[in-house]
């Protein structure tokens, strides 16, 4: 496995690219279900929690920039590979492999339950997944180019939907909120841990790294984006918890379609059929930069060729939708994707940092011997 990536001129993107492709991965199905399950947690002091886990992944965002910037051109695999060894690297790098991969049938199935539920109570899972693969193949077949253009047009034509809200928004009880820290600390970092499901999937940067260009300037994109996505996550979840009673938003699976069934149209009567459609636009981007983080990392590690890889997962995830009909089954997925994420996504980074830094500066004392030996 090299260590350093030579990455053709045509295949590398701007960093400014950066802000879309956070905020893409970042953002997805579990919005809708955020606020219910951070308030099972924390409560009325839920946006709290919400607050510390933005802070946290941004704390671990400059780690991740700070590891990659101590090699030339390299992504988590290869400095992998610098630390432990090709073996480590490649069980981890299978890890990695497995955690994207349930990620993505997690967001898949969670959609398509949603669509059930809602909209077409009798389709076939097997049919709307294959409705949302095939253009995830198509996207793939064009590049990484064309998937962060992909990405960038999707976040224009959907996010609207928000101007939705204005009426729950004016409808807010401020004493729902009241008092503030009532459930104390240890509830609200168990809301902050709640919210590992959602706020992943910013991970992406140890992979696609490699590809930007002008790396110098890819810390203010990274960071916006995750800021945008934490506040669109604030703002959905402190409007459900002032607009609907506590026991409302406990029994409801996914609170923030709730809230789109109060704002009334004269032309259309369910608005939230309009979101849930919508929302497609939502989900594929993510679907679209994992299943690209699959490919490459087959590539990367075992040779695949770029179609195959992108081929070969797509039918594995296709064929696993049909046994994911259950919302209990699909809520144990989340839970174990969400387990990885810990160690893998939040804990991992802290991990790697020591080892770099002490792995450098050794370096850097065995070559200042050399020159001084000549």
């Amino acid at each position: 496995m090299e260590k350093n990536i030579q990455v053709p001129k045509h295949n590398q993107f701007r960093a400014f690219y950066m802000f879309f492709v956070i905020f893409s991965m970042q953002a997805g199905v579990g919005i809708l279900g955020t606020p219910r399950i951070v308030f099972l947690e924390a409560g009325h002091d839920s946006w709290i929690s919400i607050i510390l886990t933005y802070l946290y992944v941004v704390i671990l965002l400059m780690i991740m920039l700070y590891i990659l910037r101590q090699y030339d051109n390299n992504d988590i695999l290869g400095i992998q590979a610098d630390l432990f060894g090709n073996f480590i690297s490649k069980v981890i790098g299978t890890i990695y492999l497995i955690y994207f991969s349930l990620q993505l049938l997690s967001i898949l199935v969670t959609y398509i339950e949603v669509i059930k539920v809602f909209v077409f109570p009798e389709s076939q899972s097997l049919i709307l997944g294959l409705m949302l693969i095939l253009p995830i193949i198509y996207t793939l077949l064009g590049g990484l180019r064309v998937t962060i253009g992909v990405v960038f047009i999707f976040i224009f034509i959907t996010y609207w939907v928000l101007i939705l809200l204005i009426e729950p928004l004016r409808q807010i009880d401020f004493l729902n909120f009241l008092p503030i820290m009532d459930r104390g600390i240890s509830d609200i970092m168990r809301g902050v841990v709640a919210n590992a499901y959602t706020f992943s999937g910013f991970e992406i940067l140890f992979f696609i790294y490699p590809f930007v260009e002008r790396k110098d300037r890819i810390t203010k994109p990274v960071i916006l984006g995750t800021s945008g996505v934490s506040f669109l996550i604030l703002l959905t979840t402190t409007i459900a918890i002032g607009f609907l009673s506590p026991d409302e938003l406990q029994r409801r699976i996914w609170p923030l379609l709730n809230l789109y069934k109060v704002q009334t149209s004269p032309i259309i009567e369910r608005l939230d059929y309009v979101v849930i459609a919508e929302w497609m636009m939502v989900v594929l981007p993510k679907a679209i930069l994992l299943m690209w983080c699959i490919s490459y990392i087959a590539i990367r590690m075992y040779n695949f060729p770029k179609k195959a890889s992108i081929y070969v997962f797509s039918i594995i995830i296709l064929v696993c939708i049909p046994f994911f009909n259950e919302h209990f089954v699909i809520q144990k997925l989340i839970d174990s994707t969400k387990y990885i994420a810990y160690g893998l996504v939040y804990i991992y980074p802290l991990f790697l940092l020591p080892l770099v830094v002490i792995k450098k500066r050794v370096h850097r004392k065995k070559k200042g011997r050399n020159h001084a030996n000549r």
